[in-house]
């Protein structure tokens, strides 16, 4: 069983953040986790892609190792806190941004507030920010019943991102367009339970995938056909032979020129 490489922590600004990084080379890959994700679901393709390059992942706040958070974690402040600790291990752009879920909003407004520092994005079964407004509107009884369930068994921390998912899509819309760079958008096609899910959700869903890969004149779906949820688990070389395209394509617009 792949496993990470030994996992540390940094001081960003007085709070514990734990983190795994390995590589060398530009850009950096940067590895977003989904909501309450551990770093363990990137074990099948860290050692892939560090390989090749630079390549960090990390636990935002609240998860892990790292502190709880202290203030609302929307996705202008998740951003802003991955710049904090990208600023404080020295790992400076260009990057290429790998979001999971919902870290693929994070990777999304990342990209949107500075196109500069971004040479390519890899959104992994990705939040889209439509999702957190329409997909509740199709919810059945069943998925209502254990949404609340869970949060009756585990109630949410008052500063968690699920708690200010308005704030964040608010965030979304008010932010600059998407830059114009390479993008890969990986769709699992066997989505968790769709046997009890609307056929209007899933077309939802469908379509909000298709609208990410619109993001970018250059953005691409790549649909994983043997993956629910978690491509980085079920399909590891697809998911890292989509970001070693754009490590790829980032090189050669690094390249000095001849």
């Amino acid at each position: 069983m792949p496993t990470l490489p030994a996992a540390s922590l940094v001081d960003v600004d007085g709070h514990a953040v734990e983190f795994v990084r390995a590589g060398t080379g530009v850009p950096t890959v940067v590895l977003i986790n989904g909501s309450g994700g551990p770093l363990a679901g990137w074990m099948r393709v860290f050692d892939g892609i560090a390989a090749r390059t630079t390549t960090l992942s990390y636990n935002r706040l609240g998860v892990g190792r790292s502190a709880r958070p202290a203030t609302a974690q929307t996705a202008a402040e998740m951003v802003a806190s991955l710049r904090r600790l990208l600023a404080a291990l020295q790992l400076a752009p260009p990057y290429v941004l790998v979001g999971h879920s919902f870290g693929g909003l994070v990777a999304n407004l990342y990209a949107r507030l500075h196109p500069a520092d971004v040479v390519g994005v890899v959104l992994l079964e990705a939040t889209a920010p439509q999702d957190l407004t329409a997909l509740k509107a199709h919810e059945n009884a069943l998925q209502k019943g254990l949404a609340w369930l869970m949060r009756r068994l585990a109630p949410p921390q008052r500063w968690h991102e699920t708690e200010h998912t308005a704030r964040s899509a608010a965030d979304l819309a008010a932010a600059p367009p998407f830059p114009a760079v390479p993008l890969r958008v990986v769709t699992g096609t066997k989505p968790a339970m769709a046997w009890a899910t609307k056929p209007a959700l899933l077309q939802a869903r469908a379509t909000h995938q298709r609208g990410l890969v619109a993001l970018s004149p250059l953005g691409r779906q790549v649909l994983a056909d043997s993956s629910g949820h978690f491509p980085q688990l079920s399909e590891p070389e697809r998911v890292v032979k989509a970001v070693l395209e754009l490590v790829d394509a980032g090189q050669r617009v690094l390249a000095p020129a001849s």
